[in-house]
């Protein structure tokens, strides 16, 4: 099954946070806090103005983004959690720096 959101909607796998503290001490499922950064997995089209003109989403799939704690409704979907939430949501995208990807 392929999913596609509709209108300013956008589907986000969430990154898995650290197993450990800074500290070096690993920290266990239940105290884990759940991670506010995620992936970009589908978009949906946009929306439309007053006048019915389209205005795209300004993600694209793959983009690594951070949203707010309690932003977004968790859906299951072919046995992966996902969320879905508006793009309003979404507070920004996480740029990889230029050094780490030219050593990649």
């Amino acid at each position: 099954m392929t999913f596609r959101p509709l209108h300013d909607r956008v589907a986000i796998r969430r990154l898995e946070g650290d197993d450990r503290s800074k500290g070096g001490i690993i920290i266990p499922d239940t105290v884990k806090e759940k991670p506010q950064e995620g992936e970009v997995v589908a978009i949906g089209p946009g929306t439309r103005d007053d006048a019915g003109k389209l205005i795209p989403v300004d993600l694209k799939v793959g983009d690594i983004v951070l949203f707010g704690k309690w932003s977004g409704t968790e859906l299951k979907i072919d046995g992966e959690d996902l969320l879905i939430m508006k793009e309003a949501d979404i507070m920004g995208v996480v740029d990889k720096p230029k050094a780490a990807a030219k050593a990649a």
